[in-house]
């Protein structure tokens, strides 16, 4: 494992370095003096807090064109892949989605494999293939197989509903809650949940780099708890201190009309809407909890994490 351990003037790749995960951990990792190269479709749209630090290079180009991929991966000792595509402003558009998430993930490792990139580090989603798994997961794991097919050792993290602020899902659940005294949900508010708080991600991808022993290896991840999606609007109306939501489960609201419902009462548009709902019929429970030999942490609760969260602008 000693030419897979990160040494000082080794550089990290990071796909997805300015979305809500990946420029949190540009900021981790810049912490530790990591030498850092973000591919990115518009640099100047790189946030000023990034583009000052000197150790931190910004290559144009796009990854389901293929486009600045050899200049991004060339001396590249690890890479980070956060790239996932939700859908846009139309919900008849996830299928469209997946197909570029897949060429995308094709085009990176295929790139990766000739520049001999020695690890990639993939933050996927929770959910069992063999359980009827909606579009937008199943896109996740067929990504993560797409990844690990490579020369590079894959390490694959799987998550469940991240808590944080900016996190598509946080703000669903957020306006949701807040914004409706009385819901009507579909039947998915009983679906079993592990949310897990944006800093316990960091931490995890964050370890899985400087833990060699971690590559080739696939790990589940989520907080403390297992709620179910009622559970968790609860949770959060005593986290932020107002009364709670009386809720009624309406199984006959089908995920289409659900997703024009949080696309009526939240920022989210119902493209993005609609795969969040359709994978809450998922359960998304840690299978295991072996991510802990490598990288111990103390994980942080629910209401942590909702406070954490509301108290952040971005």
């Amino acid at each position: 494992m000693d030419d897979l351990a990160l040494k000082p003037n080794d550089r990290v790749l990071i796909l997805g370095g300015t979305g809500f995960i990946g420029k949190r951990l540009v900021t981790e990792l810049t912490e530790r003096n990591i030498k850092l190269r973000l591919l990115v479709r518009n640099p100047s749209a790189v946030p000023a807090v990034i583009l000052k630090n000197k150790d931190t290079e910004i290559v144009k180009g796009d990854l389901v064109s293929g486009d600045g991929l050899k200049e991004a991966v060339h001396g590249i000792h690890s890479a980070y892949y956060l790239v996932h595509s939700m859908g846009g402003k139309s919900m008849f558009k996830t299928t469209e989605f997946a197909r570029m998430d897949k060429d995308a993930a094709k085009n990176f490792i295929s790139s990766a494999d000739e520049a001999g990139i020695k690890r990639v580090i993939y933050l996927g989603g929770l959910g069992e293939t063999e359980k009827n798994l909606s579009e937008h997961l199943r896109s996740r794991e067929e990504v993560a197989e797409i990844l690990s097919s490579g020369k590079p050792l894959a390490t694959v993290l799987r998550a469940a509903i991240i808590i944080g602020a900016e996190g598509a899902s946080f703000v669903m659940l957020k306006y949701l809650v807040e914004r409706l005294p009385v819901m009507i949900c579909p039947k998915w508010i009983d679906t079993r949940i592990q949310p897990i708080a944006v800093k316990d991600v960091l931490a995890y991808l964050t370890g899985s780099l400087l833990n060699p022993d971690t590559a080739g290896k696939k790990f589940d991840i989520g907080g403390p708890e297992v709620l179910t999606y009622r559970e968790m609007m609860q949770q959060y109306t005593e986290a932020v201190g107002i009364r709670r939501r009386i809720i009624f489960r309406a199984p006959v609201l089908s995920p289409h009309l659900a997703a024009y419902w949080v696309d009526l009462v939240t920022p989210i548009p119902s493209g993005i809407a609609h795969p969040l709902i359709e994978g809450l019929k998922n359960e998304v429970v840690c299978l295991d909890d072996k991510i802990t030999e490598y990288i111990p942490i103390e994980k942080t609760p629910f209401k942590t994490a909702v406070k954490i969260a509301v108290s952040q602008k971005d």
